[in-house]
């Protein structure tokens, strides 16, 4: 775990007791505020106790399953008759269906419904009828309002916990800018096909926008640095590590991309869909989540037109992303229609002044409309 890791909820037991584990194999999964952490046997054996259940919380050292060192699994358990089970799989199967099949004599079950069982005679009609009896609205069943209490993954308890501590703690303010995306869409329409065949990568939107990023972080500073921990000093930052948001069954996941300003488009599009993969999978560790000077959010992919993100702290600011729709625009004193895109930059008020974020954001913009600038670093 890491250091900032003091406690984890157990998830899921994958063995019990008196299952035979080997070497490394994952015996249970440990939620974190970050990620899941699988745990593994540190030796071949048997589980012979267990010292939690689960959706217990678990302390970070604490002991957590007993196991008895051993090379071979015990007798009779699957593992030791898994040569055995092949010839015999076929009666097993029939005599566990004929088991499962009710008697002839007992009555078909009854197909399971939301609704209440209706009484097997109809009752008979009032003799008089009451006002309410003639509505022709129908009751709806008690069944279809039905509520759930479901508890908070530790992730999402972090998610908000983190997110309300940036709105407590920043000075947070949004300057807004809008691209005109036609010069990187028919960069990408045109290369697309000889960058699937020569790196077997998908060329996409965001290799841009985090070569942008990176180029305008080092252009202006302040964006890229932070505030630290005793709140006197500065710390800025000469690498551009940044944050890309993925979102996951569990939430919102900010992986980080190192040393951004070193890698070139396809890099970052290998990079990213590598951090993509393994969030998807659950497969992201503690390193891949720590650090970052600067987060890179895309709503665009789920339709967000417009939108103020939240900084990720400790950093100071944080681009957002949106949809690409076509929209009328004065290009050379004609009115032609381009695809655009809003992109919104939140930042720390406290320590980036509104001309660095504006300054910032504008780089950004003249980099996207005009990739040949990031290959030119002008």
């Amino acid at each position: 775990m890491a250091e900032s890791i003091t406690e984890g909820t157990l998830k899921q037991w994958v063995k019990q007791v008196g299952d035979f584990v080997k070497q490394d194999e994952e015996v249970a999964t440990i939620e974190t505020d970050k990620i899941d952490v699988p745990v593994n046997a540190p030796t071949s054996g048997i589980i012979k106790e267990v010292f939690a259940q689960e959706e217990d919380t678990v302390a970070v050292g604490a002991d957590l399953f007993r196991l008895e060192e051993t090379d071979q699994a015990p007798e009779g358990s699957q593992e030791a008759a898994a040569p055995k089970e092949e010839s015999h799989s076929a009666p097993a199967a029939e005599e566990s269906e004929v088991k499962a099949s009710p008697a002839p004599t007992a009555a078909p079950p009854k197909p399971a419904t939301p609704a209440p069982a209706a009484p097997t005679k109809p009752s008979p009609a009032p003799a008089t009828s009451s006002p309410s009896s003639t509505s022709s609205t129908p009751e709806t069943p008690a069944s279809l309002r039905g509520e759930r209490l479901v508890k908070m993954t530790r992730m999402r308890l972090r998610i908000a916990e983190r997110l309300k501590e940036s709105q407590n703690a920043a000075a947070s303010l949004t300057t807004f800018n809008e691209i005109d995306m036609t010069n990187l869409m028919n960069l990408r329409k045109e290369y697309k096909d000889l960058v699937l065949k020569k790196h077997g990568i998908k060329l996409g939107f965001m290799s841009a926008f985090v070569k942008a990023s990176a180029y305008a972080l080092q252009e202006v500073p302040e964006v890229n640095a932070c505030i630290d921990a005793s709140g006197d000093y500065i710390k800025y930052h000469d690498y551009a590590d940044i944050s890309v948001a993925v979102a996951t069954p569990k939430g919102l996941v900010t992986p980080v991309l190192r040393n951004a300003e070193q890698l070139s488009f396809v890099g970052v599009e290998r990079a990213i869909a590598n951090l993509g993969a393994r969030a998807r999978d659950n497969k992201l560790t503690i390193e891949d989540m720590t650090g970052g000077t600067f987060t890179i959010s895309n709503g665009g992919v789920f339709g967000s037109l417009y939108g103020t993100p939240i900084i990720n702290l400790p950093q100071s600011a944080i681009l957002g992303m949106h949809a690409i729709k076509e929209r009328p625009v004065a290009v050379n004193g004609k009115i032609e229609i381009r695809p655009m895109m809003y992109v919104a930059l939140t930042y720390d008020h406290r320590l980036i002044d509104g001309r660095e974020a504006v300054t910032f954001l504008v780089k950004v913009k003249e980099a996207v409309e005009d990739p040949r600038r990031l290959l030119l670093e002008v």
